[in-house]
Order: structure tokens, then C-alpha cells, then sequence
């Protein structure tokens, strides 16, 4: 087993203090956005051998694959951590985004190559040949946009606009009357393209309208009986003021997480995490297509073929339970699991669930990793690679501790 140290992004919309005060640790002063807790080419973590040698983690798998990560995650995945864990902390909206499915992006990433698009290229939309199905655990209340709501609810929003400008003596603009026309059409799929794509690709028209409404809501126009979304969009507003992603919200669902639950997100999936505190986990992809609420590439064209255009309930994962206590949530991907330990001092031992190689973050108190060969001792705000070698590993609460003990685990979705 071997601690690892983690990469902190500090991207702008990232809080400045969340990140520090899970792991107890000084806040580094600027915006902390996310721990990369994995072995993706871009930022992996560093494993630090028993004698005190470090060494990227991606290279040390690399450097054996068979021990690492075992054969049945090679056979499925190739010889590449297939997971990617993150604690991200939101202070501010992040871009309005799609992941593409396997498909996808593999084609995606051979054609942008064979285009000759350098891999670090601002307006590459594919940084690798994965996939990057989500889920999101909230440590703290979580605001995120998440998947179409029915054209018939979003219709309800936007009719809901065009009354209130009305009433202020505004003629409803001809993007809300094109918007309310497109989700009245009986097909589904076809309404909400013909909204989102109106309003995507509407330029300086749909930057108008935004400021049109944001004044007369402001101005004491009734949000009932949508205080939820249009407050919402007002907050969007102010961090991106006139983005086409700020009416677009209105078209997605609002979920409201309270620390403890978790949703995950597959792909073709339109989300927009809002503000909080989470640990997400991933296939370890970077592709990301953009579509508002950033001032990063956004191709609309390769956007629309990735969206899948469809209202979807809220795509919750329960947990599942372990006659151990632990809490397992097991969403419907192969490349990863979450598992949450929880022991109290003094508490019996808890064997990890793991498929193959596992991750695992303290965020409270200390535990004791201990194998057949080894064992590891974790504060809190440490971190682990555990490689497929070293199972079966049992979680101990360190003796003699007198607070409970609370740690993040992830591993393959093998073997469910």
C-alpha cells in the first residue's frame, strides 16, 4: 500500500476554504476547486514508497499493471487505473457540460489526432479516448442542474416569463414566444432540442432577453410558483451575466442534496454542479463538451450530437449495506464504486470492499489499512493507493482514538 499526495486544480469557481477545512489542513489563499485523487495523465497523484522514494502513480502502475490493478480490471479496462476521484468544492457555477459516451469519444479523440489538434489545444473538445460517467456523494448541502425537466414543466416556466414582462409593460421577446413554441411540440425529444438549440445558438438575441427578464425580476416581478428555478437563474445570472446557460437552466431539473445523498450521471447527461461540497468519482476521463456558463471552447455542433435529449427523473444511487456497517453505493458503470467507513473508537475492524485496486481519503479522525502484507497508517486528509495485490485489507479505527473515524474508499465495479 502506498500513501499518496493529490493534486488541488484551483480553478476560479472553487471555494476557498471547503477543501481545507474537510482535510484540516491551512487554506492555501486562493480557490481550491478540486483534489485529484487518481492516476489521470493530466494531474496524478504521488505515491511515496515505504523508503521514502515518490513516484507518479500512473507511472508506478505502469510499472506493473498485473500487480497493481489485477487481470480481470485489465481485461476490462486496459492497463489504466480506471477511475478517477475528486473532492470538488463549488463556490461558484460550473460550465453548463456533457460527457460523451465510449463511443464517442473514441471517435472523437482519433479524429481531433488525426486532425492534428495539439492535446492541449483550447478548442480540443477531447483530451482521451474514455468515456466519464459521474457520481456526485454531498458532504454538505449540494445545489446542482441535472438533466431535462418534462418540455411540459419548462413550457410552465417560460409562459411564467413571458406574463410577468407583459405585465411590466415588456413585449414577450421572440426568443421566449420561439422557446414556448418548441416545447409545445407533442415529441419530446424533438421540443426540448428545438429549445435548447434556440437558445445555444441565439447569440446577442438570447443575451438581450436574459437582461430583459433579470430587470424585471429583480425589480419585484412575482417568482411564484417558480421561486426555486428562477432564483436559481438570477444566481447564474450574476456569475455569468447574459450566458445562454442561464435560460437554459430553466429547462433542467434543480436538485437540492442534503449531505449524504448521491446522484450520478451518465452520459449524454446536461448537468451544471451549482455550489457545494462533494466527493465525485469518475471513469478517469477528461472530456468535457461545454454548453454555457464559461468563458472556455464551446462547439455547438459536436455539443447537439452528445446531448441526449430526453427528461429523466433525478438518477439517484441508494446505499447498500453491508453486514459490517459500511455504506456501499454502486451505480450502474463498471469502473468504480463508492464505499463510506464509518467507526467509532474501539470499534471491530471493516474489510474493504475492493474489486481489484482502490483508493481511499480520511476525512475524519485515523485509520489503520492492514493486508496480509502490509500495513498503513492514514490521518485525516491522508490518502491511498491500494494495489489489487494487497487484498484482502481491513479498515481499523488506531488505537487508543477517541473520535470517530470517517473515510472515502473506491474501487472497480467488478465483480457486482
Amino acid at each position: 500500500m502506498y500513501q499518496i499526495e493529490n493534486v488541488l486544480r484551483p480553478y476560479a469557481w472553487g471555494s476557498t476554504t471547503a477543501i481545507a477545512g474537510l482535510l484540516g489542513r491551512p487554506a492555501s489563499g486562493g480557490p481550491e476547486a478540486e483534489m485529484w485523487i487518481g492516476a489521470h495523465p493530466d494531474s496524478p497523484s504521488t505515491a511515496i514508497h515505504p523508503n521514502g522514494v515518490t513516484q507518479p502513480l500512473d507511472a508506478l502502475i505502469a510499472s506493473d499493471p498485473l500487480r497493481c490493478l489485477g487481470s480481470e480490471s485489465i481485461a476490462e479496462f486496459g492497463a489504466r487505473l480506471p477511475f478517477l476521484t475528486k473532492l470538488l468544492a463549488a463556490e461558484h457555477p460550473l460550465s453548463l457540460q456533457v460527457h460523451p459516451s465510449l463511443d464517442q469519444a473514441r471517435e472523437g479523440f482519433a479524429r481531433e489526432n488525426a486532425a492534428g489538434i495539439p492535446a492541449d489545444a483550447a478548442d480540443r473538445n477531447y483530451r482521451d479516448d474514455n468515456h466519464k460517467p459521474e457520481m456526485i456523494f454531498a458532504l454538505t448541502p449540494f445545489k446542482a442542474l441535472c438533466g431535462f425537466r418534462s418540455p411540459a414543466a419548462s413550457k410552465d416556466i417560460f409562459e411564467h416569463l413571458a406574463h410577468v414582462l407583459d405585465s411590466a409593460a415588456v413585449d414577450a421577446p421572440d426568443v421566449i414566444n420561439g422557446v414556448i413554441t418548441d416545447l409545445s411540440q407533442s415529441d419530446e425529444s424533438a421540443a426540448l432540442k428545438a429549445a435548447f438549440s434556440r437558445l445555444i445558438q441565439g447569440g446577442s438575441d438570447v443575451s438581450d432577453v436574459i437582461h430583459e427578464v433579470v430587470a424585471v425580476l429583480s425589480a419585484g416581478a412575482p417568482l411564484e410558483p417558480h421561486r426555486e428555478a428562477l432564483t436559481a437563474m438570477l444566481d447564474i445570472n450574476e456569475a455569468f451575466p447574459g450566458d445562454p446557460g442561464v435560460l437554459i437552466s430553466l429547462l433542467l431539473n434543480h436538485l437540492s442534496l442534503e449531505p449524504g445523498d448521491v446522484v450520478y450521471l451518465p452520459a449524454g447527461n446536461i448537468h451544471a454542479y451549482l455550489h457545494g461540497l462533494g466527493v465525485e468519482v469518475m471513469a478517469s476521463s477528461d472530456n468535457v463538451l461545454r454548453g454555457g456558463l464559461t468563458p472556455k471552447y464551446v462547439d455547438v455542433p459536436e455539443l447537439l450530437k452528445t446531448v441526449r435529449f430526453e427528461a429523466l427523473g433525478v438518477p439517484r444511487v441508494e446505499a447498500s449495506g453491508t453486514e459490517f456497517g459500511q455504506e456501499l453505493y454502486r451505480p450502474p458503470f463498471r469502473e468504480f464504486q463508492l464505499q463510506r467507513i464509518e467507526l467509532a473508537p474501539g470499534a471491530e475492524p471493516v474489510p474493504l470492499a475492493q474489486n481489484g485496486p482502490a483508493v481511499v481519503v480520511v476525512v475524519s479522525g485515523s485509520v489503520l489499512l492492514d493486508s496480509p502484507k502490509s500495513d498503513l497508517r492514514l490521518q485525516r486528509g491522508a490518502a491511498a493507493f491500494i494495489p489489487d495485490i494487497e487484498a484482502p485489507v481491513n479498515v481499523h479505527p488506531v488505537q487508543g482514538a477517541t473520535d470517530t473515524s470517517v473515510a472515502f474508499a473506491v474501487t472497480t465495479g467488478l465483480g457486482n
